[in-house]
């Protein structure tokens, strides 16, 4: 039994590659037919070998046809497109003489357009705006000129406290018997009031100017020194009198406490000898 199964698979492999081989063959014989056919066709029209011939039997050259993809729309892209729209719609308007513009406010005017095209309301926003702007101005120049001011006579002028002060240490300073009650003059210390302050300049000077009947300008001030060999207070009285251009020293003195005052300037007293010596039984000689 197993070797008639075996001869009959034989049997019908041996078929199926006949008729494949048969097939085969007569698919060959069928495309020969037909390019036999075809180049007799061609050898009727042009002799074969002319220029007509090898030319037709070249194949053109189509380049490749692309399709435009598809863009599927989307929210996001309308309004991209709505957008692009809008803005070259607002442009041309823009450019266009004649169209709508924005209204001009207090905050929002910047002097583009001419006084005759506004209206009643712009041009009083445009007044409103300038007037603030004016009076900016005007209150940044009072101020500058205030500081300057206040520079000029604390600081600068010839009756300014400041001047008055270093004038007065510097005689102090170049006094024999003050520096005997102090100290070298180069380790002598001046300040205005004690304070928590460390800083002496930081401190304040006690001050003060008064003008009496006769139109005489008074000048007070009152200040501490401070040596390696002891401390006092200077007083220091000027005047100035009417019509006159700089303060002149009445009294400066140093009162070191413990010590004889010394008086650097003393015009009152030296006013007061000279009244005395003037006078003899109540009559003034002159």
């Amino acid at each position: 039994m197993a070797t008639i199964a075996a001869s009959h698979a034989q049997v019908q492999a041996h078929a199926f590659q006949t008729a494949c081989r048969s097939r085969i063959r007569t698919a060959l014989d069928r495309s020969r037919t037909q390019h036999r056919l075809s180049s007799s066709s061609s050898s009727s029209i042009s002799p074969p070998g002319t220029r007509q011939n090898r030319a037709s039997r070249l194949t053109p050259y189509t380049p490749p046809t692309f399709k435009p993809r598809h863009v599927a729309s989307s929210p996001f892209n309308a309004h991209r497109t709505w957008r692009q729209a809008s803005t070259s719609s607002s442009t041309s308007s823009s450019a266009s003489p004649g169209t709508h513009r924005r209204a001009i406010t207090v905050t929002s005017d910047d002097g583009r357009y001419n006084w005759s095209e506004l209206s009643r309301g712009e041009k009083a926003a445009r007044g409103t705006q300038q007037t603030f702007n004016f009076l900016l101005v005007s209150a940044g120049a009072v101020a500058t000129l205030t500081v300057f001011y206040l520079l000029y006579t604390e600081l600068f002028a010839p009756d300014s406290v400041t001047i008055q002060f270093n004038q007065a240490v510097s005689r102090i300073k170049a006094h024999p018997e003050a520096r005997a009650l102090l100290g070298p003059s180069s380790k002598i210390k001046a300040y205005g009031e004690p304070t928590s302050n460390k800083w002496a300049r930081a401190r304040p000077l006690a001050h003060n100017s008064e003008v009496d009947r006769f139109g005489t300008q008074h000048f007070r001030m009152h200040f501490n020194v401070e040596g390696p060999e002891g401390r006092g207070v200077v007083n220091v009285h000027m005047t100035k009198p009417r019509g006159g251009d700089v303060l002149e020293y009445e009294v400066l003195s140093l009162n070191v406490p413990g010590k004889q005052t010394v008086f650097v300037e003393n015009r009152e007293a030296e006013r007061g000898v000279k009244g005395k010596v003037g006078k003899i039984f109540g009559v003034q000689w002159r």
